[in-house]
């Protein structure tokens, strides 16, 4: 069976029509339609002093939507571990899992803009070190005992009703062998299967029976009766989307979703970004294993993000879920 989820940065372009707070209200909708439609998980993303207002604060939202619905799963990919007071994370973290019943997870990741990092005032250059230290802390927050960290005792209560799920991200194979040498899954940022096996091979060496999940298939699906009337409405966005996201990254940073792109063309010619007919989603489905719906992708207008998720739990759902 697919899985299938729903994505928000809730990013508001100089160019688009929708103001944040619109898109914030469609975001908290749209969380409770999945929900009743029986969706797997929403996946919210963390960047900080972006022009368009890029999602910084991904644990405040979580709660929101935890609030506004009853069963699904909310994962934070990625939440930069390194730009947090970790005793501060762990705290929050904590009592996130208490009022969502345990339904918040995370991907523990690295950051890579500078901008970011010299905001938060941290050394870009410690980011593996502060990673790995901050995972221990939080671990040993969540004991709810008291512990030594930095020459002071600290105490985390409540402690949560269970360990949130942390996985740790990355595109590397530094970050493979991290990832095992924390004892915790991998989700890469990129569908690279050398990456699973420098993962499992270090696991292996350390004897943990680790879990890596590759991402796979479109970030962006929309569904659509007529694919090219939505790709002229859609295109300016996944063009500023993918622009953006590519301007972004450094040497050596790699994403399933980066995308070198020009014009709306190139963005279409992309595997990343996809409009699709019912028909075309289904098939999708049963190809790749997971559907990600992104209703408000690049500030997308509300009114628009809810055509394509309307006509797909009509068309689609009831072909790829019983």
């Amino acid at each position: 069976m697919a899985m299938i989820g729903i994505r928000f940065d809730l990013r508001a372009p100089a160019f688009g029509t929708a103001t944040h707070a619109e898109l914030y209200a469609a975001c908290l909708e749209q969380c409770a339609w999945a929900d009743g439609q029986g969706l797997d998980l929403v996946v919210l993303s963390e960047h900080h002093g972006v022009d368009d207002g890029y999602l910084p604060a991904p644990l405040t939202l979580a709660a929101a939507i935890a609030g506004r619905t009853k069963r699904i799963n909310i994962n934070i990919a990625a939440l930069l571990v390194p730009l947090h007071d970790p005793v501060r994370l762990a705290e929050e973290l904590a009592v996130l899992d208490l009022a969502s019943a345990s339904r918040v997870g995370f991907v523990a990741g690295l950051g890579y803009r500078d901008e970011e990092f010299a905001m938060a005032g941290v050394d870009r250059k410690a980011r593996g070190r502060l990673l790995e230290e901050y995972v221990d802390v939080l671990r040993r927050a969540w004991t709810g005992e008291p512990f030594e960290w930095r020459g002071r005792t600290i105490r985390v209560t409540p402690k949560p009703r269970s360990e949130p799920l942390m996985l740790v991200g990355g595109s590397t194979a530094a970050a493979a062998r991290r990832a095992a040498r924390l004892r915790l899954g991998f989700f890469p940022a990129i569908g690279d299967p050398q990456l699973a096996d420098v993962y499992q091979e270090e696991c292996a060496r350390l004897g943990f029976a680790g879990f890596v999940s590759l991402p796979g298939g479109p970030g962006f699906v929309h569904v659509s009766e007529d694919p090219e009337r939505e790709w002229a409405r859609i295109g300016p966005h996944a063009l500023y989307d993918a622009q953006t996201y590519a301007a972004w990254q450094p040497p050596g940073q790699r994403s399933a979703m980066h995308v070198e792109a020009r014009t709306v063309d190139e963005v279409r010619r992309s595997s990343a970004y996809r409009i699709v007919t019912p028909e075309d989603c289904v098939a999708l489905a049963r190809e790749t294993g997971r559907i990600v719906l992104h209703p408000l992708m690049g500030g997308m207008p509300p009114a628009l993000g809810w055509q394509g998720l309307t006509l797909f739990a009509e068309k689609v759902l009831p072909h790829i879920r019983s």
